[in-house]
């Protein structure tokens, strides 16, 4: 019998460098931001050297719009638990609530860069398009969500996805700044606020 060994192409391993770079910098620039993160400063806080880094990537552009999608691509799909093990509109919007507050308390330095590069985006062109492209990809996880509660409660969505979405995301985005600015009970209010809102994105009773 022989045993068949998967050899890595220089391409995978390249590749496996550009992720171990891109999770050793999203720590960094969660801490610091867009703004006070250059290429330099992110090598200091990582395993890596300078050159390093700059061997894989042209300029911190480059990285941050790699960083950016590599992280989302992955937490795109934070909801789909909640989604799958849901049997009743209350219990679906109850758990997605405590989601809600679960990724603030253990993502908030990624969320805060993401808000913050998608400001960012409204000067930097070259950001544009993958921040459009994530911010969809965002709305369309919203929409499993709210699309499966319409559907557990009998009723119909009342928003078009881009309106439900902006105004989930407006919410998350005032409590991740209550909690990173340490007001108290801003936790609470999110998932109060959630489980208030949800029933008002779809249509009336008959």
């Amino acid at each position: 019998m022989t045993t068949a060994t998967t050899r890595r192409t220089p391409a995978d391993k390249h590749d496996e460098r550009r992720r171990e770079l891109a999770e050793s910098a999203l720590r960094t620039l969660g801490e610091l931001g867009y703004a006070k993160a250059s290429l330099r400063e992110i090598a200091n806080n990582s395993d890596f050297s300078h050159g390093v880094v700059h061997y894989y990537f042209a300029d911190k552009l480059d990285l941050i719009v790699y960083c950016v999608r590599y992280y989302k691509a992955t937490c795109v799909h934070r909801y789909d638990g909640v989604v799958a093990e849901a049997t009743t509109a209350d219990g679906l919007a109850g758990a997605f609530a405590d989601k809600l507050v679960e990724t603030i308390v253990d993502e908030a330095p990624m969320h805060r860069l993401w808000y913050d590069l998608r400001a960012q985006s409204m000067f930097e062109e070259n950001l544009r398009e993958a921040v459009v492209a994530i911010d969809k990809t965002l709305e369309e996880m919203i929409w499993r969500v709210i699309s499966t509660y319409a559907e557990l409660a009998g009723r119909s969505p009342a928003l078009a996805p881009s309106v439900t979405y902006g105004l989930l995301d407006g919410l998350f985005q005032q409590a991740l700044l209550g909690y990173l600015c340490g007001r108290e009970g801003a936790l609470d209010d999110l998932r109060a606020e959630a489980t208030t809102l949800l029933p008002m994105l779809l249509t009336p009773t008959s």
